[in-house]
């Protein structure tokens, strides 16, 4: 079983930068492949990124490629969302979640485990 805890949401003007971080807690934590979607107001919940359990893997959705950057620090059992360029379409609740030996789906349904998210906003 493993835990998520998302932090570092928050509210930035357009043009700005966040990082988001998901700290896992549990078993073998470096074993799962993380991913991270994000869920608007009124809207289907979609991919943003993510990374396989041994980084040989990395994808993004199309509308943040060249501005987001995932990574994760497997000695601080921790992933990240680098995000920049902010625009207000990436408002929305942020999730990580985890799928064991996993490659890094763009599906939510391969992931086992979630987060209960963080809040991004973006100002125009």
């Amino acid at each position: 079983q493993v835990q998520l805890v998302e932090s570092g949401g928050g509210l930035v003007q357009a043009g700005g930068s966040l990082r988001l971080a998901c700290a896992a807690s549990g078993r073998a934590s470096s074993t799962y492949a993380m991913g991270w979607f994000r869920q608007a107001p009124g809207k289907e919940r979609e991919f943003v990124a993510a990374i396989s359990w041994d980084r040989g893997r990395i994808s993004y959705a199309d509308s943040v490629k060249g501005r987001f950057t995932v990574s994760r620090d497997n000695a601080k059992n921790t992933v990240y969302l680098q995000m920049n360029s902010l625009k207000p379409d990436d408002t929305g609740v942020y999730f990580c979640a985890a799928d064991y030996l996993g490659r890094g789906e763009r599906t939510d349904y391969e992931y086992e485990h979630w987060g209960q998210g963080t809040q991004v906003t973006v100002s125009s």
